[in-house]
């Protein structure tokens, strides 16, 4: 028979082997504009995989991007463009190829009242509107950009960044902002338009023919912590449960 001292040392061996358990985490780094989705997905995935939390944290993709290249501790990376997602595979930093999860299309968003009355893309060239777009380098506004100039020349192109009132950190802030009222209009990406604000923005279709769509890859990364659990996530994220919950939140399919 176990002694006193020895069955407390195997007890709190044991807590400690269940806390390990209980505590593992899987860190996710994911653009911006994913986290309405990827917090369903999360939970999903959380919740058929018992000891294992799954750990979001957002923001621009150049950013995340700029984070794992000065060494953040994380487990997977999803960008909202391949060029960011490039800059981390160029300096060694993923496990596995990325894969290509889901598009994404831009959208001119204007506050429901929408005081400077624009009814079309060409309207942003009126002098006196106030215009927010993300900021240079997040890959919302290089979408933008080429909308911008996909939509007009020189002289049109310069008359709608004369009405440039704010550079936002990201393109969930742009979509905040205008519902706010905050400015007269903002480009976002569709699934930007969510529940929460829906009523307070009206959405003015870009020209198809102008139009930016956005590839969004996602790859694990090579210092995780959890790798096998990485790749299963990445895996969830690509099958049918996956795929079903990103097309509610108004994503279209992988290319």
């Amino acid at each position: 028979m176990l002694k006193r001292p020895a069955l407390i040392t195997l007890a709190l061996t044991l807590l400690a082997a269940c806390a390990s358990v209980s505590s593992q985490r899987l860190t996710v780094l994911a653009a911006s504009s994913l986290t309405n989705a990827f917090i369903e997905l999360a939970a999903a995935y959380d919740a058929e995989h018992p000891g294992l939390n799954v750990d979001l944290s957002f923001g621009a993709s150049s950013t995340l991007a700029f984070q794992i290249l000065e060494g953040a501790p994380a487990d997977i990376f999803a960008s909202a463009n391949p060029a960011q997602m490039q800059a981390v595979v160029e300096a060694g930093l993923v496990a596995a190829p990325p894969r290509t999860f889901a598009s994404n299309q831009l959208v001119l968003i204007v506050p429901a009242d929408n005081p400077a009355a624009i009814h079309a893309f060409s309207d942003l060239a009126n002098p006196g509107l106030s215009l927010i777009l993300a900021a240079p380098g997040v890959p919302a506004r290089q979408y933008s950009d080429l909308v911008i100039a996909h939509l007009g020349d020189a002289a049109f192109q310069a008359a709608v960044y004369a009405n440039l009132a704010s550079e936002e950190a990201n393109v969930r802030l742009v979509a905040t902002k205008v519902a706010l009222g905050e400015a007269d209009a903002g480009i976002v990406y569709t699934t930007d338009i969510t529940p929460n604000i829906a009523n307070q923005v009206l959405a003015i279709p870009i020209p198809p023919e102008a139009n930016a769509f956005a590839y969004y890859p996602i790859a694990p990364l090579s210092a995780s912590a959890q790798p096998a659990a990485a790749a299963d996530f990445i895996k969830f994220l690509l099958s049918p449960e996956g795929q079903a919950i990103l097309a509610r939140w108004g994503f279209g399919p992988a290319p």
